[in-house]
């Protein structure tokens, strides 16, 4: 299945560990992954990404016509170092900074019949690259990747 969505991934002591990055239109999804590349993710897929279930686990990865691509609003398509695909260890949903709660509840979202933990986030908040890394180690425990 493709989603409308971008998967950016980070290893810090184990193996890469993905995040997808959902929300509509100009919410936010490419300038966040852009300022995460910055701060040491890799760009998986940037708009569209292929999502597949293997067991308990699910995996995402770029259409081939895009992958190693990133769209800047402003800029264009750029070309970016991606990697080919890494397994999905936490779903982001890039909401309006007054729908997110200050101590939410933990949830999960349901990728390809495989329930992974959901963060809601603020996109264009200058410290979102830095949430997304804490909440990986912190929602994204005990995942792996390929």
């Amino acid at each position: 299945m493709i989603l409308h969505a971008g998967l950016i991934a980070l290893r810090s002591s184990g193996p890469w560990r993905g995040v997808l990055l959902l929300g509509g239109s100009g919410s936010g999804k490419s300038d966040l992954m852009l300022r995460a590349v910055g701060a040491g993710f890799r760009l998986v897929a940037d708009d569209r990404t292929v999502v597949w279930a293997s067991g308990e686990r699910v995996f995402g990865r770029a259409p081939e016509t895009l992958s190693g691509l990133i769209e800047l609003r402003g800029v264009g398509v750029v070309q970016e170092p991606s990697l080919w695909l890494a397994e999905i260890a936490m779903v982001v949903r890039c909401d309006p900074l007054e729908t997110i709660e200050r101590t939410p509840e933990e949830v999960t979202e349901t990728i390809a019949g495989v329930e992974v933990p959901l963060l809601r986030l603020h996109a264009p908040d200058a410290s979102a690259p830095a949430k997304l890394g804490r909440a990986l180690n912190r929602l994204g425990r005990g995942r792996g990747a390929a």
